[in-house]
């Protein structure tokens, strides 16, 4: 039987064969890749130089736009690639550097969200406190403990999947190097990979989901009492973003990797992955750009000065 070293390395796959489609498809992802690099940063920009946004909320969202940019730079450049090219391997390095780098940056956006929960819980329902529990130094501490245990978690995926004998074939059936459809290519039993996969899935997604909705359930019953109806609808404006992005980042990924495993894999499967490869990245911006009016001030502000300066040059 053929050992790992007969696979150096792996063939990602196209949506499509057809060159027009393959066009299409690169224009698509990347205007959605340059959309979310400017939406991003625009944020960061915004929250950076506008000191009324200096807050532990806004450190949080700035550090998830940052996060956006590499998440989504891990996928989308190579497949507009392979789209392209007709070259579509990658060597097993950069396999396990996606793989690595997908788990490493989808772990610490799954923990900030986590921790923004916490940080929404104790605005609503401690203020008094608020300066106190979370200050800098906390939020600081917060951000490192996330990026420490997600790096923890990323190596040992990684490692443990790349120390299995790949024979079976070397064509992955997605268009980057996803864990699922690699652990199909192993000649070997895959079996505590799996529940190892689950296990973590179960504790950090699972725990980290729980927290955030029993968060929610104080927040919200801390708000109801609140006396009028402007201080109710202003708490629940800083709420509605941060739950609509953990919405959609906590259910496209469960889409992806809790649906059944299919011995032939369709395009259906390579759309799963993009909902939580792309999807999420994409839309935070928009999200916060359109739901928070502190963010959206910010950015008419900063709209309106590059206006006045572009004419000022032109006088």
């Amino acid at each position: 039987m053929p050992n790992s070293t007969t696979v150096t390395e792996f063939l990602l796959t196209r949506f499509s064969d057809m060159w027009e489609l393959r066009v299409l498809h690169a224009m698509l992802f990347l205007l959605t890749y340059l959309a979310t690099l400017m939406g991003n940063l625009l944020i960061v920009i915004v929250i950076t130089f506008n000191w009324k946004l200096h807050t532990p909320m806004y450190f949080f969202i700035r550090n998830l736009s940052v996060l956006d940019m590499c998440y989504i730079s891990v996928t989308v450049p190579k497949a507009c690639v392979i789209f392209l090219l007709d070259n579509t391997a990658i060597s097993m390095t950069g396999c396990a550097a996606q793989i690595f780098l997908v788990f490493f940056l989808a772990t610490i956006e799954l923990l900030l969200l986590t921790i923004m929960a916490r940080d929404r819980y104790v605005a609503i329902c401690q203020p008094l406190h608020y300066t106190v529990i979370m200050n800098p130094r906390v939020c600081a501490q917060l951000t490192l403990a996330s990026i420490l245990s997600s790096l923890i978690h990323s190596g040992f995926q990684t490692g443990n999947t790349f120390r299995l004998p790949f024979c079976q074939s070397n064509i992955v059936h997605q268009f980057f190097c996803d864990l699922p459809s690699l652990l199909k290519l192993s000649c070997s039993d895959t079996l505590n990979n799996e529940i190892l996969i689950f296990v973590f899935a179960v504790v950090i997604a699972g725990g980290c989901f729980a927290f955030i909705i029993m968060s929610y359930i104080h927040i919200f019953s801390t708000v109801l009492k609140f006396p009028t109806r402007s201080e109710r609808g202003k708490a629940f404006s800083t709420c509605v973003p941060h739950i609509i992005v953990v919405t959609i980042f906590v259910s496209s990924g469960a889409a992806a990797y809790m649906k059944p495993t299919s011995s032939s894999p369709t395009v259906q499967d390579m759309l799963a992955s993009v909902l939580y490869s792309i999807i999420p990245p994409f839309s935070n911006p928009i999200i916060y750009s359109f739901r928070n009016k502190q963010i959206k001030d910010a950015v008419k502000s900063v709209m309106r000065r590059k206006l006045y300066s572009g004419k000022s040059i032109i006088i």
